[in-house]
C-alpha cells in the first residue's frame, strides 16, 4: 500500500512546513521499516511531548496539506517502535475488503477458538450465538467527530499515555492510517491491517471514529456516535469481538459485560492485541 508522498518530502527541505501552511515543531520523518528504508517518507513525527491541545492544534493539517494527525506512545521495552518496527510492504488496500466479510471472517474464527474451551459452553458469546450476527445499526444523530477526536486526545494525553508524540500522517482518511504506515499491533489477529481498516472505514461511516492514538499493540479511537442503550452496545460488542477477541477474552469475559461496562455511552473505543 502507498501513501501521498509530496506533503512529507515538502518537510526534508522545508522541515516547519511553512510552504504548505503549516508551522511545525521540531520533529523528524520517518523512512526506516522492517524490511530497509521505505521509498518514501511514511510519517512525520514530534521530537516533544505532545501537551494538552497538541491533537486540535494540528488538526487543520489534515485541509492544508492533506496529513492525519495521531499521538504516538512508546512502550517501556520497545522505545519508538515506529522507526524500524513498521511494515507497509504487508499492506494491501482497506477498498478491497468489505467490512461486514472481514469482520464475519473474524468472528466465526474467535467463536471456534472459544468453543474449544470445553468449559465455557456459550457463555463469553451469549446472547450470541455462533452464527454471526450481522453489522450494528449506526445512530442517527452525533456530535462533531473532530470535538470528540480532541477531547479523548486530550484526555489520553492527561491521563492515559505516558510521553506520547504527535505525528502527521498523509492519508486521505483517518481510517486507512494504521495500514498506511505499516503499523503491525494487531499482528497476532491479521497481518494484513487493511482489513482492519476496511471496518474501520466502516465505523467511521457509522459511528464516527477517528484514530486518535496508536501504540506497539493498542489502538484507541474517538467515537461521535456511541450506542447508547445496551441493546445497541450488545450489537456493537459482537463486532468488537470480531475485530479483537482480546478485549473480551483478557477483559471482560462475555460480550454482555463488555457491551454494558465497556460500550454504553462511552465515546473511547481502545483495543489491545496480545
Amino acid at each position: 500500500m502507498t501513501t501521498p508522498s509530496k506533503p512529507l518530502t515538502a518537510l526534508t527541505t522545508d522541515p516547519t512546513g511553512r510552504a504548505l501552511g503549516l508551522s511545525l515543531p521540531p520533529g523528524s520523518l520517518v523512512t526506516e521499516t522492517n524490511d530497509g528504508l521505505w521509498r518514501e517518507p511514511l510519517l512525520w513525527v514530534a521530537d516533544g511531548t505532545a501537551a494538552p491541545g497538541t491533537w486540535a492544534q494540528y488538526l487543520p493539517a489534515r485541509h492544508a496539506a492533506g496529513l492525519q494527525p495521531v499521538l504516538l506512545q512508546d512502550e517501556p521495552r520497545i522505545k519508538e517502535w515506529w522507526d524500524g518496527e513498521l511494515d507497509p510492504g504487508m499492506m494491501s488496500d482497506p477498498g478491497d475488503y468489505r467490512a461486514e466479510e472481514v469482520l464475519k471472517t473474524f468472528w466465526e474464527s474467535a467463536v471456534s477458538d472459544t468453543f474449544e474451551d470445553e468449559e465455557d459452553e456459550g457463555e463469553t458469546i451469549a446472547p450470541f450465538t455462533g452464527s454471526w450476527p450481522g453489522l450494528a445499526s449506526p445512530k442517527r444523530t452525533a456530535a462533531d467527530p473532530d470535538t470528540t477526536a480532541a477531547d479523548i486526545a486530550d484526555a489520553l494525553i492527561k491521563h492515559s499515555l505516558d510521553s506520547p508524540r504527535l505525528a502527521l500522517v498523509p492519508v486521505d482518511r483517518a481510517a486507512d492510517l494504521p495500514a498506511a504506515i505499516g503499523w503491525s499491533g494487531p499482528v497476532n489477529h491479521e497481518n494484513d491491517v487493511a482489513r482492519l481498516c476496511a471496518v474501520l472505514r466502516s465505523w467511521e461511516d457509522r459511528f464516527g471514529i477517528q484514530v486518535v492514538a496508536l501504540s506497539y499493540a493498542r489502538l484507541d479511537l474517538s467515537v461521535a456516535a456511541p450506542p447508547q442503550t445496551l441493546d445497541e452496545a450488545l450489537a456493537v460488542a459482537a463486532e468488537h469481538f470480531a475485530f479483537c477477541p482480546d478485549n473480551i477474552w483478557q477483559g471482560y469475559e462475555t460480550i454482555h459485560l463488555y457491551a454494558e461496562e465497556a460500550l454504553v455511552g462511552n465515546t473511547h473505543w481502545t483495543f489491545w492485541w496480545d
